[in-house]
């Protein structure tokens, strides 16, 4: 396991930092970092569009899922039964929103070692053959106003600021539940709220402690995320306030 995380993420990433370092104009390691970023979130791009676009899904199908509720009240294993029949035939997995997290771990994990590591001369044994290698890597980066292997109070706070923004933005959209019948609430909306508030809490801890590079990558990371979010949320608001003028009556008998 750990062969292939070398192989996959560790080495890919430390040689790719160690190479936008060297074609910077006065090697800045701080900028290299947010270029390092960007190129990590148009590989992540892909699977990151398809889970918001799930869970984009799962918002709009919370109608049916709270009627569901109403129809079956009291017998959890028919509302269970129905619900995954739904979401068989909506080709929606609830889990989804959790992709782009779970997918960010080995690469903040890996970045955490690159940045660890780089600044060490022994590690840039490990460069690839067509990598220059540079005599000496300066942590300080951002034309000298960081040390990017030092732990950032602000950088943590813009980091678990980006995440509250994403894990509201899926809140925010989510529809409000009016029967009375759909007292609970299904497991994506639970997930979704506890994002909202744990996981900045968490994100503030974790990279507090952690060199501010890291903190970079996991604040732009997470900021160009929701950015993605936003725009697909704010695209497919369009057409939808268009009907909402045009055909009232039939989004009231939808509702």
């Amino acid at each position: 396991m750990f062969a292939l995380y070398n192989t996959f993420f560790y080495q890919p990433i430390f040689n790719l930092l160690v190479f936008l370092y060297n074609v910077l104009p006065g090697s800045d390691l701080g900028i290299a970092i947010v270029l390092l970023t960007i190129a990590i979130r148009l590989v992540l791009y892909p699977l990151s569009l398809k889970s918001i676009r799930a869970q984009k899904g799962l918002q709009e199908l919370q109608p049916k899922l709270d009627a569901i509720k109403k129809q079956y009240v009291g017998k959890r294993e028919k509302q269970a039964e129905e619900t995954m029949k739904l979401y068989r035939e909506e080709k929606i997995n609830p889990l989804s929103s959790c992709l782009p997290l779970l997918l960010q771990l080995p690469f903040l994990l890996a970045l955490f070692h690159a940045l660890r590591n780089v600044t060490d001369p022994t590690s840039l044994d490990t460069l690839y053959s067509f990598v220059a290698r540079p005599e000496a890597i300066n942590a300080v980066g951002f034309f000298g106003l960081l040390n990017l292997n030092a732990p950032s109070a602000v950088i943590a706070i813009l980091a678990g600021a980006a995440q509250f923004w994403q894990g509201h933005m899926l809140t925010r959209h989510r529809p409000k539940v009016k029967d009375k019948g759909a007292k609970d609430e299904d497991f994506s909306a639970i997930l979704n709220q506890q994002m909202t508030y744990v996981m900045p809490i968490a994100t503030i801890a974790i990279a507090w402690r952690f060199p501010s590079g890291v903190g970079i990558y996991w604040f732009l990371s997470t900021f160009l995320l929701a950015l993605q979010q936003w725009y697909l949320f704010h695209k497919k608001k369009k057409p939808l306030n268009s009907n909402e003028d045009s055909t009232p009556p039939a989004i009231t008998a939808a509702s």
